[in-house]
């Protein structure tokens, strides 16, 4: 029983789907309303800001993991969020993309709106009391970080702001998993922050907005249909995968910057042990998307959004290893001159 669970919860983390011929249970129905698979994401965003806070004085453990936490629960209220005003501004329908890749929670019977939007309050509640405990024991500065990070979530979809239409999101996307998630756990994590940290955050921030990039690429012609300008809308389609191309790449010489000028240690350059890989992925997003899905492809229609979040696990993970590393055995460029 147990592992027929594990199993299942395995499968909605890498898909974002469950079999028809497995049970749900109470779990996989809660990791499938609340997007569970692009968690991976925030996580790393999140380890990023607590290892460069690692042997800052007085850093704090408990407080690091506390603010991953929240940063999990807030991407979970950030997914429930979109999908509920994505379906109450119609935009969400059964012949809409977010319904064929995966089940939508209310589309798809998962959960009813009302308990959606239950959902969504509890979650953020759960996130007003982490930010009290944060703010209690390094300031009211850490609201700012929190903040900013619910206005872009909650003004994403919803109005009368609705980033999204207006080519802001991905913009968003940008400064939330980046300055905002990153700066902000460093700042729970040390009680303060610098300058050097938000630089930081901007190779993995890229990364990050290029998984937006493809999936808004995916949904083009959808999104064009429904008078939604995402950024790639705006841009067009070649031009958006060039862009998003232009960036994975960026991430690897902006990482090289960071190690050159001393702002993170020597081990960061792990993360160029991601370029095959990438390589690989920046050809695929050269080409076509293909006129069915492959074999067990689970995210059909959505293809390039695949390609970019594969790009981003890899070098991010890279890059988090070089951290840690480095925030154990610490070794800067200038102390090999």
């Amino acid at each position: 029983m147990a592992s027929s669970a594990l199993s299942n919860w395995g499968e909605i983390i890498r898909t974002q789907n469950l079999s028809a011929d497995k049970e749900m249970d109470t779990v996989s129905r809660w990791l499938l309303i609340t997007r569970a698979s692009v968690f991976p994401m925030t996580i790393l965003s999140g380890l990023i800001g607590g290892l460069l806070a690692a042997r800052a004085p007085g850093a704090d453990a408990l407080l690091f993991g506390l603010a991953l936490f929240g940063l999990v629960a807030a991407h979970a209220a950030n997914n429930m969020i979109n999908d509920y005003f994505d379906l109450e501004g119609g935009v969400d329908s059964h012949d809409y993309v977010r319904a064929q890749y995966a089940p939508h929670p209310v589309l798809s019977g998962l959960i009813s709106k009302k308990g959606l939007l239950l959902a969504i309050a509890l979650v953020n509640l759960l996130d007003l009391v982490i930010l009290l405990v944060l703010a209690d024991a390094r300031g009211p500065t850490l609201a700012v970080f929190a903040l900013l990070g619910l206005f872009v979530s909650v003004f994403y979809v919803a109005p009368p702001i609705k980033l999204k239409h207006h080519g802001l999101g991905e913009p968003g996307v940008f400064v939330v998993w980046g300055p905002l998630m990153i700066g902000g756990t460093y700042y729970a994590t040390a009680g303060t922050v610098a300058p050097w940290v938000l630089l930081a955050s901007v190779p993995y921030a890229l990364l990050v907005t290029c998984v937006l990039m493809g999936k808004h690429v995916d949904k083009i012609e959808a999104d064009t249909a429904k008078g939604i300008h995402t950024l790639p809308v705006i841009l067009g389609r070649e031009r958006a995968l060039a862009l998003t191309r232009g960036m994975i790449i960026a991430f690897f010489p902006l990482v090289a910057l960071l190690v050159a000028t001393g702002i993170v240690g020597v081990w960061a350059l792990l993360a160029l042990a991601a370029i095959p890989r990438a390589r690989k992925i920046l050809a695929a997003l050269r080409r076509p998307r293909p006129d069915a899905p492959p074999p067990g492809y689970p995210l059909w229609p959505l293809w390039y959004v695949s390609l970019a979040f594969v790009a981003t696990r890899s070098a991010g993970g890279w890059f988090v290893l070089g951290l840690l590393i480095d925030a154990i055995v610490p070794l800067r460029l200038p102390t090999l001159l």
